[in-house]
């Protein structure tokens, strides 16, 4: 196997292992099938917290389930990657911050969402436009492009 081939497969690789990471933790959230360690106080009292407001705990796990299947599937994987944008700077932080033994894998997670936001990073040009313009409306443009429509 050529060494190209196999580095044209890493973003495949990265979106499958990071869409199997968040299936999993965030299945756990809901199903509770890995225990998790204690964690500390200050880290538990911010988890307390988050689970006291009834629905930021089920946003999370959520959104982290619904990217890890749109990552495993390869479908709308830069919308994945946009939706998980803000779910990783948290886990970064948190782990960062308030429970530092949980690290590793975090900062693994986050080297995989920067290569595959690298990777796809032509898709994200329009978002990254500085002085974007919006589209112009017109009667004769179609609202659904034809093929859409067939």
């Amino acid at each position: 196997m050529s060494t190209s081939s196999i580095t044209s497969r890493l973003p495949d690789v990265a979106r499958v292992l990071l869409g199997l990471g968040f299936v999993v933790f965030g299945l756990n959230g809901f199903l509770n099938f890995m225990p998790m360690p204690e964690p500390p106080a200050s880290a538990g009292a911010f988890l307390g917290a988050l689970a006291a407001t009834g629905y930021m705990f089920p946003l999370i796990k959520g959104t982290e389930v619904l990217v890890g299947a749109l990552l495993l599937g390869n479908r709308f994987v830069p919308l994945a990657l946009t939706l998980l944008a803000p779910v990783m700077v948290n886990i970064v932080l948190f782990h960062a911050v308030l429970a530092p033994a949980g690290i590793a894998m975090t900062l693994v997670f986050l080297a995989l969402h920067l290569y595959l936001a690298w990777s796809y990073r032509d898709s994200f040009l329009g978002v990254l436009t500085a002085q974007a313009r919006p589209t112009p409306s017109t009667s004769a443009r179609p609202i659904m492009p034809a093929a859409a429509r067939a």
